[in-house]
């Protein structure tokens, strides 16, 4: 999952990039509205966690863009007022959800899975193909009944793979759904990641390397 989080409180705003990453999505940075602006234009995002009170450009403009350019993006509005006529305005705006400061971290891991469930094809919660169960809330997998520990990317390119259900995906989608934008798309990083899983996952092999095109289950 691609997340752009927005937020001009920069101690706040890494610290949950930091913990979303932990959960093995792919995050983005920037402190103020306009810098979101120009990510927006640039990278396609699962959801979008954004402050109201930004910067250069309010959040609410923010927002507005998102629904106007008709993007699937998830739009979690974050404000430190807690009224309600608060959250019906940032709704009326266009936002999926909205999350009042201080929040627990859980709840807003929570929420951002679920916005993320909303813009891709619904599937099940807990993900099955070629003998391997992939539960993204529990970061759980299994294969043939046996749980196998994996590092947040490996993680990541999985859930990938088995959301593609049965598809192509090509190491540049990869890089864009399971990176974030500090990452050299010119590295050896996606092959090496899918090298580490193909180990992890055991015999017979289920990741399929397609010549010239990417990798599939």
């Amino acid at each position: 999952m691609r997340v752009l989080v927005v937020e001009d409180e920069q101690l706040l705003a890494d610290a949950v990039a930091t913990g979303l990453r932990r959960e093995a999505m792919a995050v983005d940075v920037v402190y103020d509205g306009a810098a979101a602006l120009e990510r927006i234009g640039v990278n396609d995002y699962d959801v979008v966690v954004l402050d109201r009170d930004l910067p250069l450009v309010h959040g609410d403009d923010v927002c507005r863009r998102v629904v106007e350019l008709g993007m699937p993006t998830r739009v979690l509005m974050l404000t430190a007022s807690g009224d309600v006529s608060d959250r019906v305005e940032g709704l009326e705006l266009g936002a999926d959800d909205y999350l009042p400061k201080p929040f627990a971290f859980t709840e807003l891991t929570a929420r951002v899975r679920a916005l993320g469930r909303r813009t891709t094809v619904p599937l099940p919660p807990v993900l099955e193909r070629a003998g391997i169960k992939l539960d993204p809330n529990r970061r759980e997998v299994f294969r043939d009944g046996r749980e196998i520990q994996l590092a947040p990317k490996e993680f990541a390119v999985l859930e990938v793979l088995m959301r593609s259900e049965g598809a192509v995906v090509s190491a540049e989608q990869l890089l864009e759904k399971a990176w974030d934008e500090n990452t050299d798309p010119f590295t050896n990083v996606v092959r090496v990641t899918v090298m580490t899983l193909r180990r992890k996952l055991g015999e017979p092999p289920v990741i399929v390397t397609v010549p010239g095109s990417g990798y599939r289950i």
